[in-house]
Order: C-alpha cells, then structure tokens, then sequence
C-alpha cells in the first residue's frame, strides 16, 4: 500500500475511535437498569434446524407421507421465507411476533405428522437440539459487576419459543443471572424495533426511558429500537451476523468489560 494512503486510512481510523468514545460519553448518568436482548448479546448459538426436527421427529406417533427431517424443515424455511421471518434484511419489518406454537402446529400438523408433545416441549426439544447456547465472553462477570452495583437487569428478546422455555434456556446457560424479568415476545405480541415491548419492560421496571440503557448486537431491531424508545442504546459488537450500520453516534463495544469501564467512570469518576 503506498505509504500516503496507508498514513491516511490509519488517520480515518484514529478520527472513527475518537468519535467512537466521545458518543460513549453522551449518557453522563449511572443507569438504574440495564435490559439485554438475549441472542448474540447474552448467549451465543449456532442454528441447525435439520438437528432440531430429527430430535423433535423421534417423537412422532404418526408421520403419514414419511417425511425426514430435512424435508420438514424445507418446508419450514419455505413459510418463514413467505412470512419474510429471519430475514437479517428484513427482520426489522416484521414487528408482530408468530409464537411457535402457532408455528410448529400448522407445520406438522399440514404434513400429516402428529407429535407426543406439547407446544412447550417441541420448543424445549428442538432448541435444545438445533441451537445449544453458551454464554458471550465474559457476560457472567459483567452481570455480576452490575449486581454488586446495585444495577438491575432484565431481558427482551425477539423470539418465537414459549416464555418458559426462553426462560428455562437463560437460566441454565447464565444460572447467576438476576434477571428480574424475561420478555419474550412470543409472549408479548410485538418485536422490537417496535416501541411498545421497550414501554412495557419499562411499565414492568417501573422506570422512566432516561433511567434504562439497553445493550443489543442488532442495529435496527435493537439500537434503533431502543433509540425510539428513549432508551440509551449499546451496541454490541461482539457477534454482528449482519452487514454492520454507519452510526458514528452510539455507544459501540466488542466486549463487555468496554462497557464496565464505561460504567466505572460513571461510578467513580475513573478515567477510560
């Protein structure tokens, strides 16, 4: 690269880092509470839905056309394609949540497959096969520090598996967690970015927008969201799965002991 424009791209970047940690200190005020989206914020997954069905499946009492795994899960990515669901383009455009319940019904049931269990334990079941999940790197300790300090904490995710399950799901994969409560929205009828799953986790904080930071890996559904809401976002960066935004005026962090540090200056006046 010639040394001119090599000297000028690291001058971009000292500019972007610049602007970076002076966005980080819009927000001069401790929050009362910090609200987290679950997926790729609090827990990683990687998803394989033709595991997840092939455990479900084991469970059939009837499968009238044979169908395997594979093929009921074509066929489950075929309705999700239609439904414009988990598009990372278009995710954002889908505010109304379809709970899985109402989802896996009509999947099976239309392909003449009839299940021993419940709604609760497909969810349960499949999950657990399709999408086992570990905690983010160093989210146990962040949530701790945030404990110690006195700071509250909660969850809303945009999911489809019952409330319980998500609930379940957290609670064994972060097992310290002081969660004080778990919005799934499966429960709740709206997906972020849409305002009102951000008012009601507020409603139930009992807190206003200006006291509540919340922290998401996904900028329209979350930041965006959050923003709308009078929430103070954080964007997380540690696992983007999507093509990243330009926004040069939100607080970004890759790990979380970034936004412990942000929060010790806010606490004691500690330089960063």
């Amino acid at each position: 690269m010639d040394t001119t424009l090599e000297q000028y791209e690291i001058y971009k970047q000292v500019v972007k880092n610049e602007k970076n940690i002076k966005s980080k200190k819009r927000n001069k005020t401790m929050p009362k509470m910090i609200l987290f989206d679950y997926g790729q914020t609090l827990v990683n997954e990687a998803f394989d839905g033709i595991r997840g069905t092939e455990a479900v499946l084991k469970f059939a009492v009837k499968n009238k056309y044979h169908m395997s795994a594979a093929q009921v899960q074509s066929e489950a990515e075929k309705i999700n394609r239609e439904l414009g669901r988990f598009d990372p383009e278009r995710r954002h455009l889908f505010q109304i949540e379809v709970p899985n319940h109402m989802f896996t019904a009509y999947l099976y049931e239309s392909l003449g497959i009839e299940l021993s269990l419940s709604a609760e334990q497909i969810d349960q079941v499949f999950w657990d096969a399709a999408a086992p999940g570990v905690p983010t790197n160093g989210i146990e300790k962040f949530l701790s520090y945030l404990h110690q300090s006195g700071v509250r904490t909660g969850v809303i995710s945009n999911i489809s598996y019952a409330g319980k399950v998500v609930a379940n799901r957290i609670n064994e994969v972060i097992p310290a967690n002081q969660f004080e409560f778990i919005l799934a929205t499966s429960e709740y009828m709206y997906r972020k970015p849409n305002r009102h799953i951000f008012e009601l986790a507020l409603e139930k904080a009992g807190l206003p927008a200006s006291e509540v930071w919340y922290v998401g890996d996904q900028y329209k559904c979350d930041i965006v969201g959050a923003r709308n809401a009078g929430i103070f976002p954080v964007w997380y960066l540690g696992a983007i799965d999507t093509k990243m935004e330009e926004d040069d005026e939100v607080c970004k962090i890759s790990d979380w002991g970034e936004l412990q540090d942000l929060l010790e200056e806010l606490q004691y006046g500690k330089e960063i």
